[in-house]
């Protein structure tokens, strides 16, 4: 009778699993980056942005296994730190693109300022499968002057079969290479 009513209780706290950590249906939409790190955001500096950058972040939202006849869904978190402790790091563009190198979605309708060592973050969920298996995100930063370079990375989060799994992607700097 015991393990009855301890099954009873283990099946309640399932059941209210959701309630207490709902899953987003779908990725992140644009503007609630404003609304949703407020607190991370402050007004676009004045003065001229001097300096610029950009990193590519390759995303592994969808994961081909056994040849190709699997796939695996992952959700992924875009993470940008600023880095600084005293500059602002102006952010122009965060856009997510697919496979085909075709963009899913941008999350910015106009440039954000990020306080320093403040951090915001994008979310695409595992049931958003429009990345495909070689989705990335591309992010154009700006500052006034000197500063630290940015931190930008995604975090895969998911389970196939039985397992669970995490990893991270690091953005790249974009750098124009050619002839020495």
């Amino acid at each position: 009778m015991c393990h009855i009513r301890a099954a009873g209780y283990l099946l309640a706290i399932l059941a209210a699993m959701p309630m207490l950590y709902p899953v987003e249906a779908g990725a992140q939409t644009a503007g609630s980056i404003e609304q949703n790190f407020a607190g991370s955001l402050t007004a676009i500096p004045a003065e001229n942005l001097a300096v610029s950058g950009a990193f590519y972040v390759p995303v592994y939202s969808s994961v081909s296994m056994s040849a190709g006849r699997l796939r695996a869904d992952f959700s992924a978190t875009l993470s940008i730190h600023n880095t600084s402790e005293t500059r602002l790091l102006v952010l122009k563009r965060i856009a997510y693109f697919d496979t085909a190198g075709k963009i899913v979605e941008s999350y910015l309708k106009a440039p954000i300022a990020l306080k320093p060592f403040a951090t915001i973050e994008v979310f695409i969920a595992a049931t958003d499968v429009r990345g495909g298996t070689g989705a990335n995100f591309v992010v154009d930063w700006a500052a006034t002057g000197e500063i630290a370079e940015p931190a930008v990375e995604a975090l895969m989060v998911g389970s196939v079969g039985a397992g669970h799994y995490a990893f991270i992607s690091q953005g790249r700097p974009t750098r124009i290479v050619g002839k020495n």
